[in-house]
């Protein structure tokens, strides 16, 4: 299909037999509304004399308005003078304009009819800004309509009190210096041309003629206050007549006593009437914004790619209908005053009211259309200017972090863009000046269990604020993408919720994360879901894009939380239960200093859990071997596991964390191990310490047991559930080789070894949102690299 211009919709108002009002008048009452019009039209010859130009021949093509027709007064100094254009400079000498010419546009092409409106165009270069002018014709056409439906009474009211919430526009007084006496000519002119019975076409060709050198807004402003002021006046007559002396008197003389007796039809002409303005005012409301769009966002943006948009939206025709609608409106309320009766219930005229108001909503879909991709494209160049001059301010040094905090949040108004949760109040950017800050990026829904960690890890590292790893501050950013997801009052209060349960400090609102904030937020740090902790040094230089896994396996001893602490704490570090529990049970630490031997374990299945502890605890007791052992569940602590703690508990199993949250934490800890080690500089194939941990996260990606032994900080093994049980059960062929506690944890680790069997299936479950994933990932078992899949769940309990 072709691409076919919205704008050029061919409709019958392009026949110019049907277009002006003043054609549906027999040459008899045609003549008297000319005479009751126009005192200037000479009663000998019948010929129109033009009020503003007595000396221009009637039918002749009126000259368009130059500098010099204006007085000088009125036109800047720099514009006193006007070079003259080889396109313009022999218009008086072109032949007298006939009444046929305007058919062309009847046979030629939309195109051509393009052509010649914008062969009207020749602009100056001056730059006025209409948008006072057009509040006061908005304030003039709603007040002013004379007869309106209830219906129309109600919108009517809603425009003037939409207008009255607006501050009155400044310059409105400098810009009408300009363009009074042009809207005085014009107004003038619509008289003349609807007195000489000039069709809506020629008519609106002649002022686009006339108003050659001015911006496509400024030239439908201009024709659309002569309108209104038209306009106005008869609605101020209609208004007062019964009430004003004066009023009463004029309108006599026009007969408008009379015409107002038929109230009932007026009532569908006048709403009619009212729904065209209002796209008129819409289209030129467009048509302006166009305006600012070119000349206030010039430098967001590449000039030639906003030109060629805007050139889609085919501003000259938008301009030439909006004028040609205003040329119909001034014609029939003359008309209605000439004619009175004759002209009130004219179906003609509500046919082509109705068609041009079809006419001009099409035009306002398409310039709202190509309007949002303007916007859309100046937002998109501002963003990528915005994320690209983050980019060069991240790696340009600083004196200290203050320019890349203002940077990263955004305060508006001089607003403190800063909450302290720990005394519930607004704060400025200066209690972060040169200080190291972890900014804890998150969505909305940072699970409960992960701000309770936090919030005891930040709690204790402020106890003791002299310490050297006490010297951080930590910033929450809430990452809420507006332009994916709007904002909403259940949003509003969730994120009042989730910052009142924080003690660190919080952006006050989201709406200060600027989006090419967020997409450096997405892109350069690598933001999914999960939260993360980038970590900003002194001068704002980026010291870790994710300190979450250090600040998770180490708390506050991970400080600075570079990459070069993280190297140096991993070295220092060898596989034990101290790593692997830390701290989410106390009794760990005393039972480590008591040389006892541990037992971590977990699972889902209650009754593995009972023939595993039963059997555990008799090799203890038959070997003389002090045990302790502690149930950690399963990643997601769900129901089920804790039914299983309150049993273990019943019975008195063995011991459990007490705390749900901490069986969380244990698991995500893990994860964190897993992620932090995998990003060192060691192949997976010979690195024990991950691939203990893979091992153990392979555990828990199973349905089955497990257990981890361990005596102290010394000797360490783990095997799956059922093997584990297998061996136990046949304690009696091991028993000779555990002598005592040291003797224990080898040789249960010797019988596992001997019992594992090559055929496995060891499958490694995590989240996609825990960020950095690598693409190859060995199996604990045999070495091998592991199959990736992908996996769907939806686990409810």
């Amino acid at each position: 299909m072709a691409n076919v211009n919205p704008l050029n919709e061919k409709v019958s108002m392009n026949n110019p037999m049907t277009t002006n009002p003043m054609n549906n008048m027999s040459n008899g009452s045609a003549a008297v509304a000319a005479n009751r019009m126009h005192p200037m039209s000479n009663p000998t010859t019948g010929h129109h004399i033009n009020p503003l130009n007595a000396q221009i021949n009637p039918h002749s093509v009126v000259k368009p308005v130059s500098h010099d027709m204006i007085p000088a007064s009125v036109v800047p100094a720099a514009h006193h003078t006007t070079p003259i254009n080889p396109r313009t400079s022999n218009l008086a000498a072109r032949p007298p304009h006939r009444r046929g010419d305007h058919h062309m546009f009847l046979t030629s092409d939309d195109n051509a009819m393009m052509k010649h409106i914008e062969e009207t165009h020749i602009p100056d270069g001056r730059d006025f800004d209409v948008k006072p002018l057009v509040h006061i014709i908005e304030d003039i056409v709603h007040r002013a309509t004379p007869i309106a439906g209830h219906v129309h009474e109600a919108k009517v009211q809603a425009h003037l009190e939409a207008l009255e919430e607006k501050a009155p526009h400044n310059g409105l007084t400098e810009i009408l210096n300009y363009l009074a006496y042009p809207i005085h000519r014009i107004s003038m002119e619509l008289i003349s041309k609807c007195a000489n019975k000039e069709d809506a076409h020629s008519t609106t060709m002649s002022l686009l003629h006339s108003l050659t050198t001015y911006a496509w807004d400024t030239k439908v402003a201009i024709t659309f206050a002569a309108f209104a002021q038209q306009y106005g006046e008869f609605g101020l007559l209609v208004h007062q007549y019964t009430t004003n002396p004066l009023a009463k008197s004029v309108a006599i003389i026009m007969e408008l006593p009379e015409i107002m007796t038929r109230q009932d039809v007026l009532k569908q002409k006048f709403d009619a009437i009212h729904d065209l303005i209002d796209k008129m005012l819409d289209v030129t409301k467009c048509i302006i914004e166009f305006r600012d769009v070119q000349t206030s966002h010039r430098q967001h943006v590449i000039t030639q790619e906003l030109e060629m948009l805007i050139n889609t939206a085919h501003i000259s025709t938008a301009a030439y209908w909006t004028m040609r609608a205003a040329v119909m409106c001034a014609a029939m309320i003359l008309n209605l005053i000439a004619i009175g009766h004759e002209q009130i219930s004219s179906t003609s005229e509500a046919w082509e009211l109705s068609s041009l108001t079809h006419k001009l909503a099409n035009i306002l879909d398409h310039l709202r259309k190509v309007l949002n991709l303007c916007h859309q494209k100046i937002e998109e160049k501002r963003q990528q200017d915005a994320f690209e001059a983050l980019l060069r301010l991240l790696r340009t040094p600083h004196i200290d972090n203050m320019k890349i905090l203002s940077i990263l949040i955004h305060s508006r108004d001089d607003q403190l863009p800063l909450f302290d949760g720990t005394h519930k109040r607004r704060v400025g950017l200066d209690v972060l000046r040169r200080k190291h800050v972890l900014l804890l990026i998150s969505d909305l829904d940072i699970a409960p269990e992960e701000l309770f960690i936090l919030h005891h890890m930040y709690a204790e590292s402020k106890t003791q604020p002299n310490r050297p790893e006490s010297n951080y501050e930590v910033v929450w950013i809430p990452v809420v993408d507006k332009r994916l997801t709007p904002w909403t009052e259940a949003k509003q209060v969730k994120f009042e919720e989730v910052q009142a349960s924080m003690p660190w400090y919080s952006v006050a609102h989201p709406s200060m994360i600027d989006p090419a904030v967020i997409r450096c937020i997405k892109e350069v740090w690598g933001f999914k879901k999960k939260p993360q902790l980038v970590v900003l040094d002194p001068q704002g230089k980026e010291a870790n894009n994710n300190a979450y896994h250090m600040l998770w396996i180490w708390g506050s001893l991970a400080f600075p939380f570079t990459k070069a602490r993280e190297e140096a704490l991993w070295k220092e570090q060898t596989w034990n239960i101290e790593l692997l529990a830390d701290s989410i049970d106390q009794n760990i630490f005393t039972w480590i200093s008591e040389g006892k031997c541990i037992c971590l374990y977990g699972g889902e299945d209650i009754e593995w859990i009972r023939s595993f502890t039963s059997a555990t605890r008799a090799v203890a007791n038959a070997a003389r071997v002090p045990l302790e052992m502690l149930y950690v569940g399963k990643k997601n602590p769900k129901e089920r596991v804790r039914k299983n703690s309150s049993i273990i508990q019943i019975e008195n199993l063995s011991h459990v964390v007490q705390d749900q949250t901490l069986i969380w934490f244990f698991w995500e800890r893990l994860e964190s191990m897993w992620h932090s080690r995998t990003q060192q500089d060691i192949p997976g194939e010979t690195d024990p310490i991950l691939q203990e941990i893979v091992t153990i996260l392979s555990y828990d990606g199973s349905d089955l047991g497990w257990a981890v032994f361990s005596r102290g900080l010394a000797e360490t093994t783990r095997g799956k559930g059922d093997l584990i049980v297998q061996v136990m059960k046949g304690f009696d062929r091991w028993r000779d080789e555990v002598s005592d506690v040291t003797t224990f944890v080898p040789a249960l680790d010797r019988q596992l070894r001997d019992l594992h069997s090559p055929h496995h299936c060891t499958r490694l479950i995590l989240p996609s949102t825990s960020g950095h994933i690598p693409e190859r990932v060995v199996c604990a078992e045999c070495g091998r690299p592991m199959e990736k899949f992908i996996m769907y769940r939806c686990c409810i309990e």
